[in-house]
């Protein structure tokens, strides 16, 4: 086993270790999640903290980690008696991305419990990690089904495995410390909030800092060992004095007064539900057990709300996360502290760091004010900007395109304007069936849904289908020399239960920021529009793009990527003005879908077009416009592209373009007014276009949200 990086050697991250330290002081806080940029240390840290933990006692041979002096009554190797155990570290269980339902819980040999009555269990991770931590990085692209699983055994302390009735239960309490990179897409709102604790990190910009990272990693890979050897005392401290808070936690008193910090504060920030006061309470009590008193203060209760709810304050994924410390100041004074008496040290000198590293060990105060920026304690929105005052507008650019003749003219370019308000918008979703990542858009065979059928097992069974099951033994009971009640089952009866679920697509947006679109309340209607479509992805579980037009080519603006609010913000500085280069936006679009499709084949596409339908440039590829953006249109529908059009034409007389290119692409054209889900519109199913028949597979259905 290779020896892991010293938590003490990591340079800076304060907030990072502290909130891992509070965790291993009182593992009820109810974990961490850490969210930064890659390379900020994020997975060494995490892993490091295990060390720290003090050893848990178990009952010898037992596989689900039973305490000695409490063993739990329905554990699958019990009964135990009560006695002495043998003393382990505890263990940190790592759950890849891509693991199976069966890695996690465990799995369960169905043929011997059905032919012997027999509950044969093979436990799985979340039976390794009780009593310990379960550690998930990127843990925003977990699976739609595992995070399930996930929540219902943080909440109930307690993992259940069930096949067609045959269940098996047993205990599961871990700390959940999850890592992830926001620029691949946020986590579900249910998720986000069973993280006791969130902390942003970001690389240090103090050179200093940086060269003391540097040697540090470069000393450690030449020799691990060693470098081990010289932070073992400093670990040694370090694990003492969690021990040594761990021991003074039952003794913290929360005042009534704390109390009514924590409840001020999260009525003040207007969070959802109770579990932010409770975990606030139980952060703010570890905060002091660190320090070494007896007592909370209202520096605990602060540095328990900085830790404890910016991630509970967000409403959508676009909201930033944060909170405004100036705000929490306020509440926190309405509530003075008492004085306090004054207190002997606590025990232990605190750890010094190497180097010119001021962070490198665990603060020894009652919390560390999060390091400045939005990496942790910013304000939770953006100040709205003031509204533009016409005669303040910028001036036009000499090299912005100018209005010509050609093709009706065009506007020259104009500065980006806000998005409206976003809505909840119809169901755009790719027609026939998939099989591609579990979401909820379109309709795929998955693991998860409902049973439309049977197969025999492809490897190891793991949801059975009874009934086809005992069809397919029947008929060999007597062969098989039944005696009994029960049935004669062999490996070869078994039958797999074929489900239908839902799946993610990549929803590939193709904007028009031509002049033609620059009216500035038409572009903050357009805007808004795709915002609410992103929002609609985001909730769908989703890949998305962004492709914009205007000029004389079309760009991607950006690549495919889980993480909508990254297109949100690129949606939101985007300019517009110039002509309409319509089929360079479409070949634009042909090209990130054929390299997608060689990326991630079993993910398929929904091409949305946001145009008002006119081509007035033909780019560098030169010709007559129209005949260009036809051309392209019915490539993409020659190749199954399943597409919508939403059409952005407005005022008393419209020509019907965007019409004609939903025809050439074989998509169904929406309005603006139209897309919303509670419009009149909203109350027809499956819509497909007149010009495709009933099996086309380039056709967009539409329901009702």
């Amino acid at each position: 086993m290779s020896t892991p990086y010293p938590f003490t050697a990591v340079v800076g991250q304060t907030d990072l270790r502290l909130a891992l330290l509070l965790n291993a002081v009182s593992p009820a806080v109810g974990g961490v999640l850490v969210r930064g940029e890659k390379g900020t240390a994020k997975s060494t840290a995490v892993r490091a903290l295990s060390a720290l933990l003090p050893q848990v006692d178990v009952v010898p041979g037992c596989r689900f980690s039973c305490a000695p002096a409490a063993p739990d009554p329905a554990c699958p190797d019990g009964p135990h008696e009560p006695g002495a155990g043998d003393a382990r570290p505890a263990r940190m269980v790592e759950l890849p991305v891509g693991a199976s339902e069966d890695r996690l819980v465990g799995a369960l040999d169905i043929e011997r419990a059905l032919s012997e009555g027999v509950k044969a269990f093979e436990p799985g991770l979340l039976a390794d990690a009780h009593r310990g931590i379960l550690y998930v990085d990127e843990v925003n692209l977990l699976h739609d089904h595992l995070i399930d699983l996930l929540l219902d055994a943080a909440a109930m302390g307690a993992s259940y495995v069930e096949r067609e009735g045959v269940s098996v239960r047993h205990a599961a309490r871990f700390l959940l410390v999850g890592t992830m990179n926001p620029e691949e897409g946020e986590l579900r709102p249910q998720l986000l909030d069973r993280f006791g604790l969130t902390v942003e990190v970001a690389a240090s910009r103090e050179p200093a800092q940086r060269v003391e990272v540097v040697r540090r990693r470069l000393a450690y890979e030449d020799d691990p060992a060693g470098f081990a050897t010289r932070w073992a005392g400093d670990e040694h401290e370090v694990r003492a004095r969690v021990v040594a808070a761990r021991a003074l936690l039952p003794k913290v008193a929360l005042g009534d007064t704390a109390l009514l910090q924590i409840a001020a504060t999260c009525a003040g920030f207007e969070v959802d539900g109770m579990r932010a006061d409770i975990v606030m309470a139980r952060t703010a009590t570890a905060l002091a057990a660190w320090a070494g008193r007896t007592e909370v203060r209202k520096e605990d209760v602060r540095q328990a709300a900085l830790l404890a709810l910016p991630h509970r304050r967000r409403r959508n994924p676009f909201d930033a996360p944060g909170l405004d410390e100036d705000k929490l100041d306020r509440i926190l004074d309405e509530f003075p502290d008492e004085e306090p008496e004054p207190e002997p040290e606590p025990d232990g000198p605190e750890p010094e760091p190497e180097g010119p590293d001021d962070g490198g060990g665990p603060d020894g105060g009652g919390g560390v004010p999060p390091q400045g920026g939005p990496e942790g304690g910013g304000p939770a929105e953006a100040p709205e900007a003031p509204a533009e005052d016409p005669a303040e507008a910028p001036e036009q650019r000499p090299d912005a395109p100018q209005p010509s003749a050609q093709g009706g003219g065009a506007a020259p370019e104009q500065a980006a304007v806000r998005a409206s308000e976003p809505f909840r918008t119809k169901v755009l979703s790719v027609p026939g069936l998939g099989e591609g990542a579990a979401g909820r858009r379109s309709r795929a065979r998955t693991a998860h849904g409902r049973t439309t059928g049977s197969q025999r097992p492809r490897g190891q069974l793991t949801k059975l289908h009874l009934a086809a099951t005992v069809h397919a033994a029947a008929p060999h009971q007597k062969a098989r020399g039944r005696a009994g009640r029960g049935l004669v089952i062999r490996k070869d009866d078994l039958r797999q239960a074929t489900r239908e679920g839902r799946e993610g697509n990549l929803v590939l947006f193709c904007v028009d920021a031509s002049g033609s679109m620059a009216a500035r309340q038409r572009m903050s209607a357009v805007k808004g529009a795709v915002l609410s479509l992103l929002l609609d992805a985001y909730q769908r579980r989703d890949k998305v793009g962004l492709i914009t037009f205007r000029g004389s080519g079309a760009d991607l603006a950006l690549p495919p990527t889980s993480s909508v609010d990254a297109a949100a913000a690129r949606l939101e500085q985007l300019p517009t003005g110039g002509r309409t280069p319509l089929a360079a936006g479409l070949l634009k679009a042909h090209e990130v879908l054929r390299i997608e499709r060689l990326r991630d084949p079993s993910r398929r596409p929904l091409l949305v077009v946001v145009t008002d339908g006119r081509a007035t440039s033909a780019g560098a590829v030169g010709g007559d416009p129209r005949e260009l953006s036809g051309r392209s249109a019915r490539l993409l529908a020659a190749e199954g592209v399943a597409s919508v059009v939403v059409d952005c034409e407005s005022g008393p007389v419209r020509l019907g373009l965007a019409g004609v290119l939903a025809a050439d692409l074989g998509a169904h054209a929406v309005t603006l007014d139209g897309l919303r889900a509670d419009s009149l519109a909203g109350l027809v199913k499956n819509v497909r276009t007149a010009v495709t028949h009933t099996a086309s597979p380039n056709s967009v259905s539409r329901r009702a949200a």
